[in-house]
């Protein structure tokens, strides 16, 4: 090929500048964005280092770091070793068995990872092999030991066979002959493997959430937990891990040797880091334990450590990120002691007999609880659950866009098409039926087939007349941000919304709408009866429950601690209430299967433009 021309080169490298733009351009954001002193993702207000101290100061995040870290080093070293053996071997093996395992070898490549998951998942559940660091690790080998294969193979089928012949007639034994001659030579597509299955040991998030357990959760399953609120710390964690790869990739490049004697320090470090939190769970083994498992960033930080200390006990603290993937988790066969369902799902749970009846008399604190959210008709009587947020789903608005006048209109202010492109609808197939149904007039109960229908005409018309954006929980950050006008959230996202967004208004149609109460429940099989009602007792105090409240910024049960948060920290926040009026507001109940499946369907439908 000829020079290229002036034109040519400019063209070529205004290319590569547009896609360095296109790849490094969010990375830079995410750091820039990681010293915000807002609790925005993308709204700037000043400079402050506070996300990186509550980073360090987060336990769950730096024992996160600690699991991702050692399951990765671990997994890469034994599937290292287990691939490259393999890969020797199955050069000295007939053609049928060898062509045998190389394509049984490239299943776990080209199989997505959730059907290996839940095949894993289900082995262990089978075995009965209690889920945690060990099956997370035992996972994170099975999957990696393919890839390390596939890079050590063609290495070795290229090497002359008479290298190995000539180094034992010159006296070499077998051993010395393996990792003396062989193993330099195929140290290229041994690196290649290493660094391979090292990354995605570290980044992988669908296998690990669905085979670990016992409080065990790597970076990937923390963060997506996070995602469920607006977290900065993502922000903080996320520079930190680009830095240190960054910088691991410039000593790589530029001190070998030193990078050598570094990565040896590295690792003996972590057997010794190892070896230490393993005497220490060891001794924490004798304290007795409390499995609680709730919605991800649904307890405010600290709350658990101050349990354990209060109560003596160690916690297995585990999120999920919906009632669905809990309830699946749970029917796998992982035991917990206290869960914190929804409504309906505890419902659900009392109809299969998944949970038991709780004894008020150890709690102590009925009469504190706010009765507006008590004997609902998910559990009448409170029989099994104990309740821990309550809250509603509304219309958060922009008071400089929206004319008060248009709020009349209800949930038909949804398809008012003054605003058409500035609406958010939240991507919920049952929430967003709610909202047809109640504008319909009918109950979102409702199990008529003709009004399901109305309802999911009601949402296709609004869908094609008003340029729909169906968003799940990132629509906080874009309304903090003020990226539209108009979006259906729930209460404590609005409360949360509105005390860092001034011009947002939060209100309840008067056609009604849906009321909700997460409880906490007790399992069939808790082991601990004693310490289940502790936390149940200590997470409905004044104290506790006020600090819970005042983080996570749904409506206490405790009756005190919303009429105070209502009149001090969210005062004037509309969304936060401890009341829960209205005639038309209903709890959602549980749905049949063909009822479900109904739903289900048009609700692709709605979605699939």
């Amino acid at each position: 090929m000829g020079k290229l021309s002036k034109k040519s080169k400019a063209l070529y490298i205004a290319y590569i500048s547009v896609l360095f733009v296109f790849f490094y351009l969010p990375i830079v954001v995410t750091m820039i964005y990681s010293f915000n002193e807002s609790k925005s993702l993308t709204n700037w207000t000043g400079f402050s280092f506070r996300w990186y101290g509550q980073l360090i100061a987060d336990g769950s995040i730096m024992k996160a770091v600690f699991v991702s870290v050692t399951i990765a080093i671990f997994a890469t070293i034994i599937s290292t070793v287990l691939g490259t053996l393999t890969a020797i071997g199955l050069s000295k093996s007939k053609k049928v068995l060898r062509e045998t395992i190389l394509n049984v070898n490239n299943i776990p490549i080209m199989n997505p990872d959730i059907v290996t998951a839940i095949g894993l998942m289900l082995l262990f559940s089978s075995v009965a092999m209690p889920r945690g660091y060990f099956t997370m690790l035992i996972a994170h080998v099975a999957f990696c030991t393919p890839f390390v294969i596939t890079s050590v193979y063609p290495k070795v089928r290229s090497l002359d066979p008479a290298i190995a012949d000539a180094a034992l007639d010159l006296g070499a034994t077998p051993f010395e002959a393996l990792v003396k001659v062989i193993l330099p030579m195929l140290k290229d597509g041994i690196y290649a493997g290493v660094l391979l299955a090292f990354t995605m040991s570290f980044d992988d998030f669908v296998i690990s959430y669905f085979v670990t357990g016992n409080g065990v959760q790597n970076i990937s399953i923390v963060v997506y937990n996070m995602t469920k609120r607006t977290n900065p710390t993502i922000n903080a964690l996320s520079t930190i891990v680009i830095l240190v790869i960054a910088v691991t990739l410039i000593i790589s490049k530029l001190i070998p040797a030193m990078l050598k004697s570094t990565m040896r320090k590295i690792l003996i470090g972590m057997l010794f880091v190892l070896v230490g939190v393993s005497i220490y769970a060891g001794a924490q083994g004798g304290k007795r334990t409390l499995r609680v498992y709730n919605a991800g960033e649904y307890i405010a930080p600290g709350m658990v450590e101050k349990f354990e200390e209060l109560a003596d006990c160690k916690v297995i603290y585990e999120t999920f990120d919906s009632n669905e993937s809990m309830y699946t988790k749970l029917k796998s066969g992982a035991q917990y002691d206290v869960l914190i369902p929804s409504d309906y799902m505890i419902e659900r749970l009392v109809k299969e007999e998944m949970i038991q009846p709780i004894d008020w008399k150890e709690i102590g604190t009925k009469n504190k609880l706010n009765p507006l959210i008590m004997n609902m008709n998910y559990d009448p009587g409170n029989k099994y659950s104990v309740p821990y947020f309550a809250g509603s789903v509304g219309i958060l608005y922009d008071k400089t866009v929206v004319d008060p006048q248009d709020l009349e209109q209800g949930w038909d202010l949804l398809k008012n098409t003054k605003y058409k492109g500035n609406v958010y609808m939240y991507d919920s197939e049952r929430d967003s039926f709610m909202v047809a149904l109640k504008a319909l007039g009918y109950s979102m109960n409702t199990t008529d087939t003709a009004e399901i229908n109305k309802a999911y005409e009601w949402l296709l018309d609004q869908r094609d007349k008003m340029d729909i954006v169906y968003a799940g929980d990132d629509v906080i950050d874009n309304m903090i941000s003020g990226n539209k006008a108009i979006a259906v959230v729930y209460s404590g996202d609005a409360a949360y919304i509105m005390t860092e967004n001034e011009d947002m208004e939060y209100f309840e149609p008067s056609q009604g709408t849906n009321i909700w109460c997460d409880g906490m429940v007790m399992t069939k099989d808790c082991s601990d009866k004693e310490l289940a009602y502790a936390f149940m007792r200590f997470m409905t105090e004044y104290d506790y429950a006020y600090e819970n409240s005042e983080y996570v910024g749904y409506t206490s049960p405790v009756l005190a601690v919303a009429e105070e948060l209502s009149a001090t920290e969210y005062e004037g926040v509309s969304a936060y209430s401890p009341g829960f009026g209205g005639e038309k507001n209903e709890v959602f109940c549980y749905q049949d299967t063909k009822t479900k499946e109904l739903f289900a369907n048009l609700w692709t439908k709605v979605k699939a433009y």
